[in-house]
């Protein structure tokens, strides 16, 4: 924990909170991240947020709402885990380091938004924003345009055609309540439908979407 509290330039003064930011579900006896999870979900969107509102002055709320969402989703927050080797640092069960938890992108997106909701907890906003501001700030100037997600694409695709908006299902969520893994399908009226897989049910709505408009565009 201490090399962890270096590589993210804060210190705890409540170190208990950094720890119950570091335990996975895994370990059933112990208190876990979940929580902090919750109220860190909460906090990187308001940071995110309050970043692009002063990087874009000319931007709209759709185009904002767009860089958001490509700022906040699993994947970048897996990945900022990944820059800071949170993974290393996770207490979780023997079983699930054996079947790649370290590396997994929802145990890694869950633990760094309880990473956030921890350093809140012991040193508020300006104590997140130490954290946040260099490593979203550097983000979001990379991206000169708004991007737009899979499934925004997808809908505009479709409302360009006149057609009713896409429809998306859940087929199926196997594997442990630690692990899930989700199977989506979306449908577009008058296509054939497609289908991913991913560790969260949005994840895989996305990745479905792709998937169908890539397809789509090929036609």
């Amino acid at each position: 924990m201490e090399a962890l509290q270096k590589r993210i330039g804060y210190k705890f003064r409540n170190i208990s909170l950094l720890e119950r930011a570091l335990t996975h579900p895994s370990l059933a006896r112990q208190e876990n991240n979940q929580r902090l999870e919750f109220l860190g979900d909460a906090v990187i969107g308001l940071m995110v947020a309050r970043i692009l509102y002063d990087l874009f002055p000319q931007e709209q709320e759709g185009e904002l709402a767009r860089r958001q969402a490509s700022l906040v989703r699993g994947e970048t927050l897996a990945q900022v885990a990944r820059d800071i080797n949170l993974g290393e640092a996770l207490k979780i069960a023997t079983s699930e380091i054996q079947s790649g938890g370290r590396d997994n992108p929802s145990n890694l997106e869950d633990a760094i938004e309880a990473l956030l909701g921890a350093i809140y907890l012991d040193g508020g906003l300006a104590a997140v924003e130490g954290f946040v501001e260099p490593i979203w700030k550097k983000l979001a100037g990379n991206a000169i345009v708004a991007p737009k997600d899979a499934k925004t694409s997808l809908q505009e695709w479709v409302q360009g055609r006149g057609l009713p908006l896409p429809v998306y299902r859940l087929l199926e969520t196997i594997g442990s309540a630690h692990a899930p893994v989700f199977t989506v399908e979306v449908a577009v009226q008058g296509y054939d439908p497609a289908q991913a897989k991913a560790a969260s049910k949005r994840a895989a709505e996305q990745e479905a979407a792709g998937i169908l408009l890539e397809r789509l565009n090929n036609e």
